[in-house]
């Protein structure tokens, strides 16, 4: 009898115990699990395509962004820095000054005074580093900091105010340098990155795309020492990739990881990046550059001539069929152009092959080019097509474009000469045209801009200009002069 009891114990115990198993086993993820946080999987697989350009962008990041460096430097005593270079306002305008105020917070608290900052490219192993010269101009110490962390002192090997750049160099070994990519083949529409250290954000990247080439006529850079005769060279690429303050002398590199253009300037009306950015080519860059580390300055090719660009009315006047090149105003005597034959009036179509659209193209050709060079010039005259060599010859200030009314030269009769500022065309009298109005003295309109102040007043062409303000006009020059005594309004 007590067996029996016994049994029926160990059955009951187990059947119990069978049934926890089971329960905890049915169960235990309701009771010990723990909610789950975001779903299992990405709901979208990334295209291919999209994710072959995702990695373009990251290696081509961080292939270069140890090539770029923040540069600080501490300004001579009264003398101002250049932090960035914002179109269409100077360093007066109450919006840089806003930036400058910014970048206030960013100085020691025992510095008198503001620092300029900027960024810098290294262009050799050994310590060669590019940036703009507004960025080092009126240094009294420079240092910069590189991807790592690592501080070093800088020294100026040289600087070229008239294109904006400098080269600086710190002691050392190992430095990642950049590639140089063939700015002649850069597209619009091409992808590019921007690397920098805006508002003193270290080693910042952003994307875009080139969205213009040759944008020059910005008034970017103004050398302290140029005059008009003496123009700095711009002529940029433009892209929309931000930039901003503390940009000035980085990198704008294509998805290869070759430097295409050194970061110089923004166009905006906040003093921050509203789209519109400017670089200067890598083939400049790499011109100047290497002239100053071998020479310690930029020696530019002397052509010697003074040019205008060729616009709409011009283009009319001259009987072309396109709206390019770079006319000929003035040559200087004994200059290489005088001496290879080159006349007033002559449009300058393409150097070497390469096309001029206008004057800034010519800048940027001449100024690619090395004293002693042959380059053989297309040019226009009349209505006849031929071909000129030139030997270029070294000069210490680049002549291209020539526009103070006192130097310029009264051109033959026929020869038309663009009045800019008032939209006019307009040419010396010649005999016939002195019998048919009969006048002696004058000037005579041959074309008015469409749209044009004088336009909207009623001018018209096929007349002759006697006198402006009460003063008799004499001669083109005489013109010139006195339209560009006027201020604006």
């Amino acid at each position: 009898m007590k067996k029996q009891y016994f049994r029926i114990g160990i059955i009951s115990v187990s059947t119990i115990a069978l049934i926890a198993i089971l329960y905890f086993t049915l169960f235990k993820g309701q009771i010990f699990a723990q909610p789950q946080i975001g779903a299992n999987k990405p709901p979208i697989e990334m295209n291919p395509t999209i994710k072959a350009l995702n990695d373009a962008y990251q290696n081509a990041a961080n292939a270069v962004i140890e090539s770029v460096v923040n540069i600080r430097v501490k300004l001579k005593q009264n003398q101002k820095g250049g932090t960035f270079r914002v179109f269409p306002f100077d360093e007066n305008d109450p919006f840089f000054k806003d930036w400058q105020d910014f970048f206030k917070h960013f100085q020691d608290e025992d510095e008198s005074e503001l620092s300029a900052a900027g960024s810098g490219v290294f262009i050799t192993s050994d310590g060669y580093i590019v940036t703009n010269n507004h960025v080092v101009e009126n240094a009294d110490e420079i240092r910069i900091m590189t991807f790592d962390k690592k501080e070093y002192k800088a020294k100026i090997i040289g600087t070229d105010k008239l294109t904006d750049l400098a080269v600086i160099k710190v002691d050392g070994d190992g430095f990642k340098p950049v590639h140089f990519a063939n700015s002649d083949e850069i597209k619009i529409g091409e992808i590019v990155i921007a690397v920098g250290n805006p508002l003193g954000l270290s080693s910042t990247v952003t994307s875009g795309i080139v969205s213009a080439l040759g944008r020059g006529g910005l008034n970017l850079i103004r050398p302290e020492d140029g005059s008009r005769g003496n123009p700095a060279i711009e002529n940029f690429i433009q892209t929309d990739a931000p930039i901003n303050p503390g940009n000035s002398g980085g990198g704008l590199f294509n998805l290869n990881g070759s430097l295409v253009g050194i970061n110089t300037a923004i166009a905006t009306r906040t003093g921050t990046y509203i789209g519109y950015g400017f670089a200067i080519p890598s083939n400049l860059v790499k011109r100047v550059a290497s002239e100053i580390i071998k020479k310690g300055k930029f020696e530019r090719a002397y052509l010697g001539v003074y040019i205008k660009s060729v616009d709409q009315v011009l283009a009319k006047a001259l009987g072309m069929k396109d709206v390019k090149g770079a006319i000929v105003n003035q040559i200087e005597k004994g200059s290489p152009a005088e001496k290879a034959g080159i006349q007033i009036s002559d449009v300058i179509l393409e150097v070497d092959g390469k096309k001029i659209e206008s004057s800034n193209d010519l800048q940027l050709e001449i100024a690619k080019r090395a004293p002693g060079e042959v380059v053989e010039l297309t040019i226009l005259r009349g209505k006849e097509q031929i071909k000129k060599k030139v030997k270029l010859e070294a000069r210490d200030s680049f002549v291209a474009e020539k526009t103070d009314s006192e130097d310029i030269e009264e051109p033959k009769p026929g020869e038309p000469t663009n009045i800019e500022k008032l939209g006019l065309v307009v040419t010396p009298l010649d005999d016939k045209i002195k019998s048919e109005f009969d006048v002696k003295n004058g000037v005579y309109l041959k074309n008015v801009t469409k749209r044009s102040l004088i336009n909207e007043r009623g001018l018209l062409p096929n007349g002759v200009i006697v006198k402006v303000d009460g003063q008799d006009i004499n001669s083109v020059k005489e013109l010139k002069k006195i339209i560009d005594s006027k201020k604006p309004g």
